[in-house]
């Protein structure tokens, strides 16, 4: 635990030098190399996550169909933590688990992207969206903690950051995915030019 804000602020920025890596580099680039060119050809990237991660894919959509930095057309990008009809409906009358893999069933499209967020990587609605994005041929990035947990080997493209404390894993998610968006955006915005 952190003594003061300056200390909080220590720990915070000596797991960002932490995760910095050239194998994290090219994960990034990988999942910017999915992204970007699916939604040039208007397929869609539907992000899930619970909790925190929610408000994180909530934060990813409206940086892509509103805009980041740059003006360009809406992407086609969905939150699936967002329709609280769908999420109480499906809940109610099934189960929680298989809550967003049913939206991957309804929205997702081969050759799409599911980009899915869970700090420890186990997060039962989450794996199983993973498992219904590939059987329907799309690629999964994953956004996760230390080791990917059971999201790992369902992964495409994993980017793990080496920890297991949430708050700090969240930190470093933002900072992810804010790069991870200002280069969609400005791929797309190019494509959108030509």
């Amino acid at each position: 635990m952190a003594e003061s804000f300056s200390d909080y602020l220590a720990q915070s920025a000596t797991l960002l030098e932490k995760t910095r890596s050239a194998e994290l580099d090219a994960r990034v680039e990988a999942a910017i190399e999915a992204m970007a060119p699916a939604l040039d050809r208007r397929l869609p990237v539907l992000v899930c996550g619970n909790g925190g991660s929610a408000t994180d894919a909530m934060h990813i959509a409206g940086e892509l169909v509103a805009r980041f930095l740059v003006e360009r057309p809406g992407l086609k990008v969905i939150d699936l933590g967002s329709n609280t009809a769908i999420l109480t409906a499906w809940s109610n009358d099934y189960q929680y688990e298989t809550v967003f893999a049913r939206q991957v069933e309804a929205y997702g499209e081969a050759g799409g992207v599911l980009f899915a967020i869970s700090t420890s990587g186990n997060s039962a609605n989450v794996v199983a969206a993973c498992h219904r994005a590939r059987d329907m041929g799309m690629t999964v990035i994953g956004l996760t903690g230390e080791g990917g947990g059971a999201m790992a080997p369902l992964c495409h493209v994993l980017l793990a950051v080496p920890s297991r404390q949430t708050p700090r894993i969240q930190e470093v998610h933002i900072n992810l995915y804010h790069y991870i968006c200002e280069k969609v955006e400005a791929r797309c915005a190019a494509a959108a030019r030509r």
